[in-house]
């Protein structure tokens, strides 16, 4: 299995989720455009205000799905977004990103009456090439929301890990709380190729505080958008 780190961000570095509405409608995007067929019109709009544990009650009338990526976990931020995956087809990350990355800035630009771009280019796509690589890419992701509140974490300065924690678990925008076992959205991810690393939830969840003292931001250095 190859992985590949997906990432991109707002042009000029602009905020591309502006409320709950937008961030529920990119988490609505990556169900959606996770499948090889077209997206379809009679979908139902998704009220902002559900939990989406399980976004499939959303769908109507639509067949078993047949999906283009693995996205083994994900965050979004302010001005940009991250993905764990793999693919499932030759093309399938090219054909998924497509219509994930088209149809938000459709979205957004409708929302808010603007027009041209919303990405600053093309997504960046990161081969996970070594084994350290891929040993802090999941936590690097799960760890992004920590620059809102702990942005020392890159520089393993955290003082109070247990505070920068429970921080973590107050942010439900990525595929942290379903990887501790909390139901947030189970839908989106296939968690089971992480999930037998970690050891089950729990080993995840008793990794977490060594990893955040020990994390090194090096081994993805140069990797990122940053």
């Amino acid at each position: 299995m190859t992985l590949f780190h997906l990432l991109n961000r707002g042009v000029d570095k602009r905020k591309i989720f502006l409320d709950d509405k937008d961030r529920f409608r990119f988490i609505h995007d990556l169900f959606e455009f996770n499948n090889t067929a077209p997206a379809n019109p009679n979908v139902r709009r998704f009220n902002v205000g559900h939990p989406m544990s399980n976004i499939e009650i959303h769908r109507a009338g639509t067949g078993k799905r047949k999906l283009l990526v693995r996205i083994h976990a994900f965050c979004l931020m302010q001005n940009h977004y991250h993905m764990l995956v793999s693919p499932i087809l030759e093309d399938g990350i090219p054909r998924f990103m497509k219509k994930l990355n088209m149809g938000y800035a459709k979205y957004f630009n409708e929302r808010y009456k603007r027009t041209g771009a919303l990405w600053q280019g093309k997504y960046k796509s990161v081969p996970i090439e070594t084994d350290r690589h891929f040993l802090h890419i999941p936590y690097y992701i799960h760890f992004n929301p920590l620059d809102l509140s702990f942005p020392e974490w890159r520089d393993r300065e955290v003082k109070n890990k247990k505070k920068a924690l429970e921080y973590l678990k107050t942010y439900r925008w990525s595929s942290h709380l379903d990887y501790l076992g909390i139901k947030n959205f189970p839908s989106i991810t296939q968690r089971e190729f992480l999930l037998d690393l970690f050891e089950g939830e729990k080993g995840y969840a008793e990794s977490l505080n060594e990893t955040l003292e020990g994390f090194s931001a090096e081994e993805v250095e140069g990797k990122t958008l940053e």
